[in-house]
């Protein structure tokens, strides 16, 4: 899905297979946990608490106010792909791949959809985000093996 200029994608190796990983990116009372980027404060309440496609879920966030997301699973494969869209048609995407030593995570932020594209750059959002997503994977990281996060 989507058109690679308009995709912002991060990867890490998390050692720890994709079961687990997927468990978490798929439960999103978990989100708030692993969010690097500051603005997913919680699920809301009515949320499913397991992902799977077509799912309907909301979020509590705050990116300088506070404001409330209504997510939609469109992409869906157990242990290996998941990702949602808001209203606006951005996608969130997270692919998972096994490899030595662990599982490859990618995650991705694709606007090639978007109902508003021209209001991301000028809001900062797309600079931020791939910080954003880097810490979100490091975040992902130690929740999963237990290590202890950096501040």
């Amino acid at each position: 899905m989507g058109d690679a200029a308009k995709r912002i994608s991060v990867e890490r190796v998390i050692p720890a297979p994709p079961e687990r990983i997927f468990d978490v990116l798929a439960d999103p009372a978990q989100h708030a946990v692993i969010d690097g980027s500051g603005t997913v404060k919680d699920s809301r309440s009515g949320s499913p608490s397991r992902l799977t496609k077509g799912a309907k879920f909301g979020m509590s966030m705050r990116m300088g106010m506070p404001y409330r997301t209504a997510n939609t699973v469109v992409e869906f494969e157990e242990n290996r792909r998941i990702g949602w869209w808001h209203g606006a048609h951005n996608l969130w995407l997270y692919e998972l791949e096994p490899v030595d030593g662990g599982t490859l995570v990618r995650e991705s932020f694709d606007w090639s959809h978007s109902r508003a594209p021209w209001i991301l750059k000028p809001m900062g959002f797309l600079s931020r985000n791939r910080e954003g997503m880097e810490k979100t994977l490091e975040r992902l990281d130690h929740h999963i093996t237990g290590s202890t996060a950096p501040r």
